[in-house]
């Protein structure tokens, strides 16, 4: 069976077409309102309303001439690319999104298909692929970090509600002595209707944390040149002074020490977020001005990084030439 994908490109055709009909109208030959249009197999000239059709003064060999098609067909090129681009972006993230959605399926509803009931041993593989979810990272260095327990729910949970939130519904379903597996007994089952004063459904559905796919992480992707901290992927310093006055700026360090830097989003992009719930060698909050780091703690709920992991950390900045003698190091959130 095929799946197929709608891909919401129209709008950029649109501005495509408005762009290069400025372009072409911006184009003016001895005076002449004349359009050229070129493609591989045919030349086409287009005068303004009101006006004589005529031929253009200008004969394929003019300089002018074939400098306008030149132009035109570097932008149609280019133009190509950035929508293969975006369609291989979009096509990703609807991939993600399907297996997200079978996951849960798999999770909940076939758990009581009673006309084809689940093995054991298919439990127990549901069960090891899920836990290697979180664990993922934890081969590479014995002192890597894994989620928080309560976090663990947030992981396994295809929709990743936020696990701050879920824990207050796990507890409810450990004292009901529900039959029902926690996520189906959740959304679908006996647990339903459940709302909980604590975390209403409300809060409890909108607080969803981003989990970073390996494209979307390269956009926080961090490189340290000459003791500063940027972007590796635009080359921006960071500054940490912009956005909210209140905005907190978190990282992580991943088992193959690559860190990534990025504002914190109370609900929707938190420490789990960079790593897809992944081990991370340190995380932690920090401050830096124009690419320089000013204050760096290690606070963290989702991984609750120890001294050994911060001392990780600061070793990392010393290898690459970080000026710690003006960071200022926190202890407490």
């Amino acid at each position: 069976m095929g799946i197929g994908f709608s891909i919401p490109l129209a709008c950029l055709d649109d501005l495509d077409r408005k762009f290069e009909d400025f372009l072409v109208r911006s184009l003016s030959f001895g005076g002449s309102d004349t359009r050229i249009i070129s493609d591989s197999k045919q030349q086409t000239t287009i005068n303004a309303p009101g006006k004589i059709p005529k031929m253009p003064s200008l004969d394929s060999g003019d300089e002018r001439f074939q400098a306008a098609v030149k132009l035109q067909k570097v932008y149609k090129s280019f133009r190509t690319r950035r929508q293969v681009a975006d369609c291989a972006v979009l096509v990703e993230q609807r991939w993600r999104k399907v297996l997200d959605f079978t996951e849960l399926n798999r999770i909940s509803i076939s758990f009581f298909d009673f006309e084809k009931p689940e093995t054991v041993a298919s439990r127990w593989s549901r069960a090891r692929t899920r836990a290697a979810k979180v664990g993922k990272g934890l081969s590479k260095d014995e002192r890597a970090r894994k989620l928080a327990l309560q976090h663990w729910l947030e992981a396994i949970d295809p929709r990743h509600r936020y696990g701050h939130n879920l824990q207050f519904y796990y507890v409810k379903w450990l004292h009901c002595e529900s039959k029902q597996p926690f996520f189906y007994w959740l959304d679908i089952g006996e647990g339903k209707e459940i709302n909980l004063e604590r975390c209403p459904r409300s809060k409890l559905h909108e607080q969803c944390i981003k989990y970073l796919g390996p494209t979307e992480r390269k956009a926080y992707e961090i490189t340290i040149e000459d003791g500063k901290f940027l972007y590796k992927q635009t080359g921006r310093l960071i500054d940490t002074r912009g956005g909210p006055e209140a905005a907190k700026w978190i990282f992580v360090l991943s088992t193959s020490k690559t860190l990534y830097v990025g504002q914190k989003q109370k609900g929707k992009f938190q420490h789990s977020s960079f790593l897809a719930g992944g081990a991370t060698l340190s995380a932690g909050r920090l401050v830096a001005e124009d690419g320089i780091l000013k204050a760096v703690w290690p606070h963290s709920g989702h991984y609750l990084p120890t001294e050994e992991n911060f001392e990780e950390f600061m070793l990392f900045l010393k290898d690459h030439n970080v000026d710690l003698s003006i960071v200022q190091v926190r202890t407490a959130a």
